[in-house]
Order: C-alpha cells, then sequence, then structure tokens
C-alpha cells in the first residue's frame, strides 16, 4: 500500500516570491511569469515585479541603511560569514536550480555552487581589512593628523548577471553588503530562481532585514525606476545589457548616481580572482583633519 501511495503522490510545487525587506510578498501587481530551463521546459512561476515592487524595495533598503552601515566591520563580516554557512547547509537545492537554469550537468553545477559560497567567504573576510587598504593617514604641511576613512555610497541597485545565475550573481552582492552598502537586486531575467532561493537563505541568517532585497521579471522594467529614484545613491549595470546600460546611465545622472559600468562586452568572467574592485567600487572617502600637540590635548577636530 506505501508503494502504490507513493507512485499517486503530487508533487508539490514551489511558489517564488520576492524578497523585500525582510519579508517574500508576491508581486504588487499580482503579475508571473514561466521560468524555463535551457530546454525550454516549465520550471516555476516567478513574481513579475513593477515600479512600484521597486520603490518598496527602495523604502526597505534606505531604512536598513542606518544600522548595516553602522554595525561594526568585524560584525558584518560575522554576518555574511552566517550566510556562507546557510548556503553550505542548502548546496544540494543550489545545484538543482543552478544546473536546470544553466544547462551545466549535475557534477559542473555542483562545482559553481561551491565557488559562489566560497565567494561569499571571500568577501566575509574582507569586511574589517578594507578599510585598512583604501584608508589610512596622509601626510600634510602642518600640525595636523589627517586621516582617511571609507565610507559606504548608500542605497545601490544591482543589475544581476544574465548568464551566471548563482556564482555572478553572489560576485555582485556580497562586496556591496560587505562594505556597508544595502542592495537592491534586478535577478537574470531568464534564471531569476537562484536569487530567489538567496533570498530564503537570507531571510534565515543573521542579515537584518531591507539589506539585501531580490526582485524577479523584466530587468528594463523593473531598472528604469531604480535608476532614477532619487532615494537611489548608485546602480550596478553588469547584468544590462548595451542599450538597456546606456538608458539607466541618462536615467542615473539626475542625482549624479555612481555608476558602475560592465567589465567586458561579453561578460564578467565570474570564476577570475575577483580581487577588490567591487569592494572599492562602492565606497567614499571621508578625511578627517586633527590637530596635533597641544591643541590635539584638546580633542578638537576639523
Amino acid at each position: 500500500m506505501s508503494d502504490k501511495t507513493e507512485h499517486n503522490r503530487l508533487s508539490v510545487f514551489k511558489t517564488y516570491k520576492l524578497y523585500v525587506g525582510g519579508k517574500f510578498p508576491r508581486s504588487e501587481s499580482g503579475r508571473v511569469y514561466e521560468v524555463q530551463d535551457h530546454k525550454g521546459k516549465w520550471l516555476a512561476n516567478a513574481p513579475l515585479s513593477s515600479r512600484k515592487d521597486a520603490r518598496d524595495a527602495v523604502v526597505a533598503a534606505r531604512k536598513a541603511f542606518g544600522g548595516w552601515s553602522g554595525a561594526t566591520a568585524y560584525n558584518r563580516g560575522q554576518v555574511l560569514y552566517r550566510v556562507a554557512e546557510m548556503l553550505e547547509g542548502r548546496k544540494g537545492q543550489f545545484v538543482h536550480e543552478v544546473a536546470h537554469a544553466e544547462g551545466l550537468s549535475k557534477s559542473r553545477a555542483a562545482e559553481v555552487v561551491e565557488a559562489a559560497v566560497d565567494r561569499w567567504v571571500w568577501y566575509a573576510g574582507w569586511t574589517d581589512k578594507i578599510g585598512q587598504v583604501v584608508g589610512g593617514a596622509n601626510p600634510v604641511a602642518g600640525p595636523f593628523f589627517n586621516l582617511s576613512t571609507p565610507e559606504p555610497t548608500g542605497v545601490v541597485a544591482v543589475v544581476a548577471p544574465r548568464e551566471s545565475s548563482f556564482l555572478g550573481l553572489v560576485s555582485v552582492v556580497a562586496p556591496v553588503i560587505a562594505t556597508g552598502n544595502t542592495a537592491i537586486v534586478v535577478a537574470s531575467e531568464k534564471a531569476p530562481l537562484p536569487a530567489l532561493s538567496l533570498g530564503e537563505v537570507l531571510a534565515t541568517s543573521d542579515l537584518p532585514g531591507g539589506v539585501v532585497n531580490v526582485l524577479s521579471g523584466r530587468a528594463a522594467e523593473i531598472a528604469a525606476p531604480l535608476a532614477a529614484h532619487q532615494d537611489v545613491n548608485a546602480i550596478d549595470l553588469t547584468g544590462a545589457d548595451a542599450g538597456l546600460a546606456r538608458e539607466l546611465e541618462i536615467a542615473a545622472a539626475d542625482n549624479l548616481k555612481r555608476v558602475l559600468r560592465p567589465a567586458a562586452v561579453d561578460g564578467e568572467d565570474f570564476t577570475a580572482d575577483p580581487g577588490t574592485h567591487r569592494l572599492t567600487a562602492f565606497l567614499e572617502t571621508k578625511t578627517v583633519w586633527h590637530p596635533t600637540g597641544s591643541l590635539g590635548a584638546s580633542g578638537s577636530s576639523y
């Protein structure tokens, strides 16, 4: 009887939702679209985000920015490492999703997922070190200490890579939040499932709600209002094609957003050594003057 019951069992299909402000809303519009594998087979229905969803994500990211940017770099590193632990525990799920999304064998998908987890650990380790690399004491003429320290840019909209649905995703999201920014991620339109599942991992880690917000749908429809939004401070165009990137750059100029352009026309090689360029892409430099000698003893600063 147990065998018969097992054969007649209906599969429970997963309902994918957005990840905004630490919660899992459906798209405000109620729309969904079909996600297919590399062979055209149906995989799931993903939320088709609207402009309202994009605006809600900006509100959530801005609300979370103060607490996240104000946390110590060491604490941010601990939180990011906890995310890596959670990713490791759900590795099988991501292998399945990446294999279908990118048309990879199970063994190759496992390598990609492991590389993504390692990449997350890499950025977790950099949280309390990047300040020492890009900051420091500056030589000045006069009795002053002159110190430069990095500070996060603010709310960053990220157009995630279209082809590298997980390793590329991690490679563009982790450095943004490692340095104290908050992020709104526009997932790969054709392969959004790994990104939406990443939201589930973030929700069960120690990452505060709103630090990362994940939207799925049409990149042009979602990214345009983000690029023009006055409360978004920067945008990463990695996953935008040349035409869309140009449109977003023009929209971003309205409030002088910091813009990170795609590294190469043919796409970035996310298997290469990541270096530190993405860690410094969304950092500002604050310089403080402090008198030395008898003036310095009074604790005055400029």
